[in-house]
């Protein structure tokens, strides 16, 4: 994905994390229960995390192998959608069976900050300066 497509996605999903988070927040708190609540408000928490790692790694992408480079954000993107996706159906619609979705998402958030640690290891020292 170009720079551009990194950077509209990364707004776009802070963006709408702010907007989940408000629709939580002043909607439905009295709507949800508090642990349903807590849920909804980790989804939009790990929404926001990846949309700001997006952004800051963006720049740098050009530094680190093509292939992780073009995989990492991929997985981030990937965690979004089922990490975050599942977790709010999840807590507004009570699907519980789409609670095994989450952890699928939780493993695509790890294997891309693993492949941004090993393409940040395989750059040289004199490189990142």
């Amino acid at each position: 994905m170009a720079q551009r497509g990194l950077l509209v996605t990364a707004a776009i999903l802070g963006l709408t994390a702010v907007i989940i988070g408000a629709f939580g927040a002043h909607t439905l708190r009295n709507i949800i229960s508090r642990e349903s609540l807590e849920t909804f408000e980790i989804a939009v928490r790990y929404q926001f995390y990846h949309a700001l790692a997006l952004l800051a790694i963006t720049p740098v992408l050009g530094r680190i192998s093509k292939p992780v480079a073009i995989w990492v954000p991929r997985f981030w993107i990937s965690g979004v959608l089922l990490f975050s996706g599942s977790l709010y159906l999840l807590s507004i619609f009570r699907v519980h069976w789409i609670g095994i979705i989450t952890p699928v998402g939780g493993i695509a958030f790890l294997i891309g900050w693993a492949l941004l640690t090993y393409g940040f290891f395989l750059v040289p020292d004199e490189e990142m300066d």
